[in-house]
């Protein structure tokens, strides 16, 4: 049917939304679309800012199991019949280079921490008792939190975020959307040119890359920025939102899905 073999798609506002008052769309057309290509062989991973518990959740929504969930921008997952199984070397390589980052970082994250404490449109986000991530109560004030990390994280080698909406999560530089999926790609013997990806806000951008996945899309919904970097690498912006938009995308790429 086509030459693709993997698709990687962000999940919120992607596969599935736009949101409108807690309830998120899903597209027939798409769970078509991704059927249809699956019979053929194609591999479907989720590349989410997600953790595996909330991909879970997530696909209560969606009416078909991955074959991969990328989750948090820097942990791979397979499904099996027992359910997930880790690809154990990346992520316990990706387990213990954040240990050490956050270890080395410690003293600016409390900076930073504390800095965040002052604002009222803002609150930090904690796991096993660190700060791992900023919450904001809308995109203006992240832009202006974003802007003061991008200078106090260069203090700190290898320490970087990523941002999703009124989202940011702390990272190593090393691990983003686009390093997992190039893993994944090495896993499986799969090229840039076999390879689909999807994502609408900040956080997909470093997916969104030619040299990563030879086909780009993103739905009318996108931030501008992703918007921009999908057009400038000669990928298609849909016309239509969320899921209805990737699918829009798949027969642009896949003609014979029609």
């Amino acid at each position: 049917m086509s030459e693709l073999r993997l698709l990687s798609l962000d999940f919120d506002g992607t596969m599935v939304g736009p949101w409108v008052e807690g309830k998120a769309a899903v597209s027939e057309e798409l769970v078509r679309c991704l059927a249809a290509l699956r019979k053929k062989g194609a591999l479907l991973a989720i590349n989410t800012g997600r953790n595996l518990a909330l991909v879970d959740q997530g696909m209560e929504l969606f009416p078909a199991i991955p074959d991969f969930a990328l989750t948090t921008e820097r942990e791979i997952f397979r499904w099996t019949k027992e359910g997930w199984e880790p690809l154990a070397e990346w992520n316990d390589q990706c387990h213990q280079d954040h240990e050490e980052l956050y270890a080395e970082a410690a003293l600016l994250l409390a900076e930073i921490e504390a800095y965040i404490s002052n604002e009222r449109l803002a609150r930090s986000y904690r796991e096993f008792g660190r700060m791992v991530g900023l919450i904001t109560q809308n995109n203006e004030e992240m832009d202006r939190i974003v802007d003061y990390l991008r200078l106090a994280c260069g203090r700190v080698a290898n320490l970087s975020f990523q941002r999703n909406s009124i989202y940011l999560r702390f990272c190593h530089s090393v691990y983003h959307k686009g390093s997992i999926l190039k893993a994944l790609q090495t896993h499986l013997g799969i090229q840039p040119g076999e390879t689909f990806a999807a994502g609408d806000n900040f956080n997909d951008l470093p997916m969104l890359d030619p040299e990563i996945a030879h086909h780009l899309a993103c739905p009318a919904n996108s931030v501008e920025e992703v918007k921009e970097t999908v057009r400038r690498s000669g990928g298609y912006v849909a016309e239509l939102a969320g899921g209805d938009g990737v699918a829009e995308a798949l027969h642009r790429i896949c003609p014979q899905l029609a």
